[in-house]
């Protein structure tokens, strides 16, 4: 029993000292990572995104069913480092926004379009847009509300 111990620990401590001869770990690092690395080290230096809307609600008042309202949120990057949002996902499908897929530069806008199909959709509404941006918070939400009057009923 003692033997196949010695035997075990013997193949162990082998293989644990030939897996460290490998060579140094520099030699595998990528100079494409690490210019990569410096460039997005600098750009979180710089500040981190920041965004401000002209409005964060609109209430589109009182529409007839079937009827599609749209609007324009206004957004400014008051960061330090580009904007990015990455998506804009509407807590309903009858609602769709549309958002800048290019960087917003510091102290630039953008628009986030929203269109709400209101067809199926009657009486008080409110739906939400979560943004995914590169915002401390990390996640922005506009609402767009209003009342949807009911199509007559026919018999």
């Amino acid at each position: 029993m003692k033997k196949i111990a010695v035997v075990i620990a013997f193949i162990l401590s082998t293989g644990i000292l030939v897996s460290c001869g490998q060579g140094n770990a520099a030699s595998k690092v990528k100079k494409e990572n690490v210019q990569k690395a410096e460039k997005r080290d600098v750009s979180i230096s710089a500040g981190a995104a920041s965004i401000s809307f002209d409005k964060e609600e609109y209430d589109f008042g009182i529409v007839n069913e079937g009827d599609v309202v749209k609007t324009t949120f206004t957004v400014t990057n008051t960061g330090k480092g580009d904007l990015v949002i990455t998506n804009a996902q509407a807590s309903c499908g009858c609602t769709v926004p549309v958002w800048p897929k290019e960087a917003i530069a510091p102290g630039k806008t953008g628009e986030i379009q929203v269109s709400f199909n209101t067809n199926g959709k009657p009486n008080k509404q409110s739906k939400s847009i979560t943004l995914s941006t590169n915002t401390e918070k990390g996640r922005e939400v506009i609402k767009i509300s209003g009342m949807v009057t009911p199509k007559k009923k026919t018999v």
